[in-house]
This record gives C-alpha cells, structure tokens and sequence, in this order.
C-alpha cells in the first residue's frame, strides 16, 4: 500500500492524494485544494508549530510519549555517565564518535579558540554593574560578528568549522567575564591547561590561587549538565537559530538569536522560576497548600510537564541523581526537600497524573546551580553553554539543507478588508471607537 494521505475537499467533492514521507505531508500539497480559480488554496494553521515539522534533521532523536532522548542515535543516559561535554559535541557537530587522534585534534583546537580580543573586555566592562548577564552574554556574541568578518562566508566548509570551533571555545570565557563584571571582579584568563569545563570553573571562581584546582565532582556534574543541555530537536532556541540563520548571516548572529530565545522564562529561565517557586513554598509543611493554588490556578507550577514530554525527561531523572553528588560536596540544600515533597505529592495526585505532568529538566538543574554557588541570573547563561553546539550543529545541517530557503511562515489574515483613507482633520476621536486594537500593544 502506498504512503498517501487521501483528502476530500467537501466544498468541492474533488479528491486529491497526499504522499507521506517520515510521518509528514508536505503541506504544500494542500495549495491544490481550492475552491474557485482565484482561491489560493488551504493552508495549515498551526500556532506555536504544535504539529508542525520545519526540516528533517539527523542531529536529535527525541520521543516524548516514552521519555527517550538520542544524540545521533547514542541514548542520553550512556552519554551523560560515560562520555564528556567536548566529546558530546564532537558527536553533535560531526555525526559521529571520535577516535583518540581525532578527538585530541577536536580538544586542541576548541582550546585554542579560548582566549577572547582585549577589545571584548572592554565592551563588556560597558555594562553596567548590576546588568544581567545572559544580556552580557547576548550582545557580546552578537558583536563577535564584527570581529571575525570572515564568518559571514557560511556556505564555505573550512569558514563554518572554524567558526564552530571559535563559538564552542568562546562561550565560557565570555560567560565568566559577564560573571566577574557583575561580581566586580577582574578578569581571568583561560588555562587550557585546564579541562573545557575546569578552565571554565577557573575564569569564574579563581581569586589569589598560582593555580586553580576545581574540584573533580563539581567539575564533573557541570561538564554533565553541560551535555544534557547539548541539543533538544527543534525547541525555541533552536528554531530561531535556524530562522535567523536561513537569511545567510554569520552564525554569531544566528547564535545570539539563540540566545535571545533561551533568556525567556519559558525556556531557558525556567530553572530560575523553579528555585523562585520553591524558595516562596518555603518549608516542606506548606507544599500541600501550594499544590492546591497550582491545581486552582493561583500560581503557575514551573518544572513541571514539557511542550513535547509527556512522560518523565529523562534528563531531569540523571540531574535528580546528579543532585546528591553535588550536596556531598558543597553541603545540601535545603530546597531538595521541598522539591522531593513537592514531587511526591504531584505524581500521587490524579490532577498531575492525567495531565502527565513530569518533572523536567529544570526541575531540579537550578538548585544543583545554586549549590555550586551561582547566582540565579547566570542559570540561563549556563545553559546557553552547553546549547552551543546544538545550535551549530542544527544552523550548519540548515545550511547544507537544499531543501531549506529563508525562513518565511504564512499568516491567516483575519483584519480590514479594503477601506479608504481619513484625513487626520476628518477622524472622529479614538475614544468613541470600540474596535481599537492599539490598547493590545
């Protein structure tokens, strides 16, 4: 049997056949559905992209009714336990596992690419103290477009690896400075004597040490988290990487689009609104009572459900583990227990059970951040991190995509049908109007 979709358009009695490829129908076929010679045909509508795939992609494999998450095949949980955040992105950014020689290539020339122009010092010393730093963040990757000309030949192979390289390598050192700009700190160069994840922990913690040593347990749990972050399918983030990318500007600026999606509480601010939720429940005795305003409506319950999981993420079951490590180290804290009870009661309760409301990955990724001692504006900026090298991996596979053209979605118009102009003398004032829409901006 062919992999058709047969539609009937009723308006018309016409049939028409749809081929089916991956699960999808190419939904340009509906253009041929219309009911007159000037009908232009149906379109898909889809707020939100719910249901709707914008490529194909070979990057992450990712099924929310069972809870699976796959970089090119390999499953999260053997990545997370056996391999590392530069080997993750090797995988992520190039299709495959790399061998020892090939691997210490990749290690070297990430490490290379640390050290940031002197000039970017100074642009980040212009903001001002008390500055967020994922908008550090934003605008200082922004502005590496202008330092690396170059970058904007993205149909050239040498030009997009070693932008990949510059961006993987880069990301920690601008994270650090925006974090000892809002601490008043200065600056600290790399080491690449240091791992990828413990020279990071050295820009951002190091004081009067000759040499800094991170702890292997906290440097481990964060090279973790840093994978886990890697890649998710085509989220917010990425999906603006690609639009913003589909234009054929540099990826800097790609990137930092990514960025800007990720700042958002509903994506990569999520962990910050969870340790907010439970720093305001308090106590483990006043869970219950907050369970009952999330049931009603009076609070919003962050960390809890995903737009695509619809089982647990399997990556906040590794951080729930990861947790206890971290607390052996740097003490516990107290918010666990709230979030444990605040768990248990959820997953016992038929309002979060039919909803399949799960714990995910922000869940429990902000109070292990916390614990390691950073403030909560830098969660997002930590994420952005380990997200790098999906971004990259997701704009160059966009970029090689023939079948990619910029991005460019249609839109239902539902306004004005054709009206002719009023003289400014002639308008009758805007309050006696009761269809203003200005009052929506």
């Amino acid at each position: 049997m062919a992999d058709t979709l047969t539609i009937t358009d009723n308006r018309t009695g016409k049939s028409y056949e749809v081929p089916i490829e991956n699960g999808a129908i190419p939904t340009t076929a509906l253009l041929q559905c219309r009911a007159s010679e000037d009908d232009v045909g149906v379109r898909g509508y889809d707020p939100s992209f719910t249901n709707t795939a914008s490529c194909k992609s070979r990057i992450t494999f990712l099924d929310g009714e069972r809870g699976i998450l796959r970089y090119r095949g390999y499953p999260i949980e053997q990545l997370a336990d056996q391999s590392n955040y530069l080997e993750c992105a090797y995988l992520i950014v190039k299709g495959e596992l790399p061998d020892v020689e090939s691997f210490a290539r990749w290690e070297r020339n990430v490490t290379l690419h640390t050290m940031v122009h002197e000039n970017i010092k100074t642009f980040i010393s212009g903001f001002r103290y008390d500055a967020h730093p994922m908008g550090i963040l934003l605008g200082t990757v922004g502005a590496l477009s202008t330092f690396y000309p170059d970058a904007s030949d993205v149909e050239n192979l040498e030009s997009r690896r070693l932008q990949t390289r510059r961006l993987i390598g880069k990301l920690p050192t601008i994270a650090a400075y925006a974090y000892r700009h809002i601490r008043g700190y200065p600056y600290i160069y790399p080491d690449n004597d240091l791992s990828y994840t413990g020279n990071f922990l050295s820009m951002l913690f190091r004081m009067q040490e000759r040499r800094y040593k991170p702890d292997p347990v906290i440097e481990r749990a964060l090279d973790t988290l840093f994978v886990l972050h890697a890649d998710h399918e085509q989220n917010c983030s990425t999906n603006a990487v690609r639009a913003v990318g589909s234009s054929l500007v540099d990826p800097y600026s790609a990137i930092a689009a990514g960025i800007a999606a990720l700042y958002g509480p509903r994506h990569g601010g999520a962990n910050e609104a969870v340790v907010r939720t439970l720093q305001r429940i308090g106590s483990v005795g006043n869970v219950a009572r907050s369970v009952a305003q999330f049931k009603s409506g009076e609070e919003r319950l962050m960390g809890f459900g995903h737009r695509v999981y619809k089982n647990f993420d399997p990556r906040g079951t590794i951080i729930k583990k990861l947790a206890y490590e971290v607390f052996e180290v740097t003490g516990k804290n107290p918010l666990i227990d709230v979030a444990l009870e605040l768990e248990r009661i959820a997953l016992e309760d038929d309002y979060f059970v039919e909803r399949k409301l799960y714990p995910n990955v922000d869940f429990y990724s902000g109070i292990i951040y916390q614990a390691m001692g950073f403030p909560m504006t830098m969660f997002p900026v930590l994420f952005a991190i380990g997200r790098t090298a999906g971004w990259l991996a997701q704009w160059a596979e966009m970029i090689r995509d023939p079948e990619q053209r910029i991005a460019r979605p249609r839109q239902l118009y539902c306004g004005e049908d054709e009206r002719d102009y009023i003289p400014l003398d002639d308008r009758s004032p805007a309050g006696d109007r009761e269809d203003m829409v200005s009052d929506d901006i």
